[in-house]
């Protein structure tokens, strides 16, 4: 029996149902409750859950809507988180894109506010677009022709259009930060708004800081896309042994000779073959292919890699910071 026991003994039992623990100490009782899941908590997230496969997540909602949220701070600090010396005045109207003041002058007639009395005092980004765009365009052009002196026009106009497409351009964008500080009609925000304020962006950088330092912007977080990126998958090449025929003639270098090296599983649901191209008894490029046809074709891009310069293990893009960059520029001039 329990009163025959030593003066002190600890006897605990949790009760899960109440979420009551009992616990004796030397004979005293004390009921206390304890942390755990409520009975109403099944129910409360069955219908929650249930609610949100009904309705669906709510709408996003833009950053200037959420609280703590200052816009003239947060237009300082993505200057100085990109380390760069802008304008406010000019980056702010950089943000400022068209549709926003159609949709905030049509907000305001709706309210019945006098437009004359209560005016807009800002500026579109339509001017700072153009000229960004057209500096980023031009740049890039001149950056392929002295990175790839070999590349034909079509190739560098090929590269210049995938670096300069709203796909890339919005991706960097978005990365950066560039959403939530873009004023808009409508949000998410829109490709096409985000493309053109990511180059008025360039284009208050340009004016505010020269042209030196937008090429440094627009290398470090444009150029970088071609990391890991084929010409080939920019550029669309239909006959690659043509083209490879094309620029062997105008370097008087003899046709390329295609010839099969290596083969296996000829007989097989996946046979490889490898094709070789051989020119004046030296081999140019070899590649691999299911058909015989296909390797030739693989062959013939990568001896056109070879031939523009745009291997593989081709030198890296330089990062080097800004004064490095103009010494070695003098000591190139110099030695030349």
């Amino acid at each position: 029996p329990v009163g025959n026991m030593s003066a002190m003994y600890l006897f605990s039992r949790g009760v899960l149902t109440s979420g009551i623990h009992r616990q004796l100490v030397c004979g005293s009782v004390s009921l206390f409750q304890i942390r755990g899941k409520k009975r109403w908590m099944r129910a409360y997230t069955y219908i929650m859950a249930k609610k949100l496969k009904l309705e669906g997540p709510p709408p996003p909602k833009p950053r200037s809507q959420h609280p703590n949220w200052d816009y003239h701070a947060e237009v300082q600090a993505f200057s100085t988180r990109l380390n760069e010396n802008f304008s406010l005045e000019l980056l702010k109207t950089a943000f400022v894109n068209p549709c926003y003041l159609q949709a905030e002058q049509d907000r305001r007639k709706g309210l019945g506010v006098d437009s004359e009395a209560t005016a807009l005092v800002l500026k579109d980004n339509n001017q700072l677009s153009k000229s960004g765009e057209g500096f980023t365009k031009s740049f890039i052009s001149d950056w392929c022709r002295a990175n790839f002196p070999s590349l034909p026009d079509e190739g560098v106009e090929s590269v210049v259009g995938h670096l300069a497409s709203p796909e890339v351009v919005t991706y960097v964008a978005r990365n950066l930060g560039l959403e939530d500080l873009t004023m808009s009609a409508e949000f998410p925000v829109p490709d096409d708004v985000l493309y053109s304020t990511f180059m008025a962006v360039i284009g208050a950088l340009q004016e505010s800081s020269g042209a030196e330092r937008a090429r440094f912007f627009l290398r470090d977080f444009l150029l970088t896309q071609l990391i890991g990126k084929d010409l080939f998958d920019m550029w669309t090449v239909v006959d690659p042994m043509g083209l490879l025929v094309e620029e062997l003639t105008k370097r008087n270098v003899p046709l390329p000779e295609p010839r099969l090296i290596r083969a296996a599983g000829a007989s097989t649901v996946l046979p490889l073959y490898f094709v070789g191209l051989y020119s004046d008894q030296k081999l140019l490029a070899n590649g691999p292919g299911e058909t015989l046809a296909g390797a030739e074709e693989e062959a013939a891009r990568v001896a056109l890699r070879k031939l523009y310069g745009y291997t593989e293990n081709r030198r890296p893009i330089d990062f080097s910071p800004q004064q490095q960059h103009e010494q070695r520029k003098l000591q190139s001039a110099s030695s030349t």
